[in-house]
């Protein structure tokens, strides 16, 4: 393994003009076509893009409804947002709505936790 990492490393250190010697030798000795060599190589690191933007990293908390207990709802809502008790009001009286967007997955779940508790229908997307 030792050495398919210093082959790596030295892969990602060549220049432009040995990465066009390098493209000569594999097509005239070996018979690889330069393109396909670049295809080949692109091709699983492509496939790990995808699967690292799959994985979502920021979600969103929605209000869905205040459930039965309105006013406790919007006292936490008024908490956690910031906004005066008006707004938090006219915010659960909106409700299906963002209440914060682009949080961590853990912010999320515990905003979800505290308004669940409270009495409201949460979703995280």
């Amino acid at each position: 393994m030792a050495d398919l990492k210093q082959l790596a490393e030295e892969l990602v250190n060549l220049t432009v003009k040995e990465v066009n010697e390098l493209a000569g030798i594999l097509k005239d000795e070996y018979g690889i076509e330069p393109a396909a060599a670049a295809v080949a190589v692109a091709g699983p690191a492509a496939g790990g893009g995808e699967e690292a933007a799959a994985e979502q990293t920021e979600f969103d908390v929605i209000l869905k409804a205040a459930g039965a207990s309105k006013l406790a709802v919007v006292k936490l809502v008024k908490e956690l947002t910031g906004l005066g008790l008006k707004e938090a009001k006219a915010v659960v009286d909106e409700a299906p709505k963002a209440l914060k967007e682009k949080v961590s997955k853990d912010e999320a779940e515990a905003l979800k936790a505290q308004l669940e508790e409270a009495g409201a229908e949460v979703e995280v997307k």
